[in-house]
């Protein structure tokens, strides 16, 4: 598998280069003392998944809006090159390497956490920070990854609102159905702890490899159906999510007595494609998912207005939809824009520093000896984390654990040919039917009242609730 070739060659380089502990020497450095021409980001993404397509449009217009007001850098010009890691961790890799060689002030992206598990090690050693719109997942806000920022809603927070969901309509056990790599499985890990909180569980794991097809997907299912549960959570790819819909259809398990619950990856798929196929439609009626809110501002409004001109004639298959990460993309660099305008004004210098025991890796395609440590790293980190601003996708501010605050999601069904919201979510005030921004001048209000989420049209089209178990005396296909 492609992934794991890819960590062993990481962790080989990480070892070679970081086992002494890398620190600079002097041995080369650059110095710029005032503020300078242009700035040098990195962007490291998949430009071909439903994520990466749409983020590569929404980066290229915040770069542009950027460099077309000359009071927000004060003159000087940002300069974002961005690389395809064509779904390879060890491509995303090598090409972070090499921004490293070329005076990177930050680095955007990558797409998936097992990546941005393996480069935040790196961005740790050479004090360049590594700022991701795209990876939830949970564990990568842990002190031991300083340098990784996400401008998008850690996952733990998506999880805690399906436990919300489980406890609300009073179910006791889920079936946890997801990929098997660190994004998965970390955000499995934190729906477990968070059911636990409301005396809730994980009745049974089944894992699906990275790369699922339908044989694959089939194996799984029929291992599911022959459990107690009813009720199965879905954490998977877009890129064949939506195929374990299909297979589950055919097995019968997408009828009255199921209760299915995506996570945000089914939302992305139908904002970016909408309208899906009648045949895709079919195949999920009933099912709730989750999207990121973001509140609909004027400043949201315009940009979703640009959106149709930005995108057209970008691909053949018709009209590119917005999603939420497109969102937060263009709200990345502008983050990085007024962090590097705060660096500035005080008194950073854009200066770089070589490692002389890199010599010893001199040559090859890599040229790792040239990898540059950030001297203004730590100041730039700080920078970053300061910034309170309001950009597309709301008020863009940090905890002091590097959250997003505010974190809210809404809750979606699917019906008929398109969607339906049924309510939202955020930590502030659990499960309403309310927008979270009209509730953070209030009292946070918990209470179990039945008015939390409209009315659900369930798979089976059926507007009952399902009491989320069947007897396995039952055979495979009835509910």
């Amino acid at each position: 598998m492609v992934e794991q070739l890819a960590m062993s060659i990481v962790w080989l380089l990480v070892l070679m280069i970081f086992c002494s502990g890398f620190a600079s020497n002097g041995a080369s450095t650059t110095n710029v003392s005032t503020r300078p021409d242009v700035v040098k980001l990195g962007a490291i993404f998949s430009f071909d998944t439903l994520i990466g397509k749409v983020a590569k449009v929404a980066i290229e217009a915040a770069v542009e809006d950027v460099n077309s007001d000359p009071s927000v850098l004060g003159g000087t010009k940002m300069k974002v090159t961005m690389q395809d890691s064509n779904y390879s961790g060890l491509l995303g890799l090598i090409e972070a390497l090499r921004f490293m060689e070329e005076d990177t002030m930050a680095i955007i992206g990558p797409l998936n956490a097992v990546t941005a598990h393996i480069l935040s090690h790196i961005a740790n050693e050479l004090l360049v920070p590594l700022v991701s719109f795209s990876v939830t997942d949970p564990t990568l806000s842990a002190l031991q990854y300083p340098f990784f920022v996400r401008t998008v809603q850690n996952g733990l927070y998506q999880m805690a609102a399906i436990a919300d969901m489980v406890d609300h309509y009073g179910w006791r056990e889920v079936i946890a159905l997801y990929v098997d790599d660190d994004h998965g499985r970390n955000g499995i890990t934190a729906l477990s702890n968070k059911l636990a909180e409301k005396r809730c569980r994980i009745s049974y794991k089944a894992p699906l490899v990275l790369d699922s097809n339908r044989d694959s997907i089939t194996d799984v299912l029929v291992k599911v159906a022959l459990t107690e549960s009813r009720i199965i959570v879905l954490h998977a790819y877009d890129s064949w999510g939506s195929l374990v819909f299909e297979v589950a259809k055919y097995l019968g398990m997408m009828g009255t007595g199921y209760v299915w619950i995506a996570t945000t990856w089914l939302s992305t798929l139908i904002d970016t494609n909408s309208p899906l196929p009648s045949g895709t439609m079919d195949d999920m009626q009933g099912v709730l998912t989750l999207r990121m809110y973001t509140p609909d501002t004027e400043l949201k409004r315009k940009f979703v207005s640009r959106w149709s001109n930005l995108t057209s004639g970008r691909t053949s298959k018709g009209p590119m939809g917005l999603n939420a990460y497109g969102l937060y993309a263009y709200d990345t660099v502008w983050l990085l824009a007024h962090a590097i305008n705060a660096f500035f004004d005080q008194g950073g210098n854009l200066s770089f520093s070589n490692d002389s025991r890199l010599t010893q890796l001199r040559g090859g395609d890599l040229n790792l000896d040239a990898l540059s440590i950030f001297n203004g790293g730590n100041l730039f980190l700080k920078n970053i984390l300061q910034v309170n601003m309001t950009g597309v996708s709301g008020q863009i501010m940090f905890t002091p654990q590097k959250d997003l605050v505010h974190p809210a999601l809404e809750i979606i069904n699917a019906i008929g040919s398109g969607i339906r919201k049924v309510g939202y979510w955020s930590n502030f005030s659990g499960l309403s039917v309310v927008p979270p921004e009209t509730l953070y001048t209030k009292a946070p209000n918990h209470s179990n009242s039945s008015d939390k989420l409209y009315g659900v049209v369930w798979p089976g089209q059926t507007t009952q609730k399902p009491r989320g178990w069947m007897s396995m005396t039952c055979s495979l296909g009835t509910a």
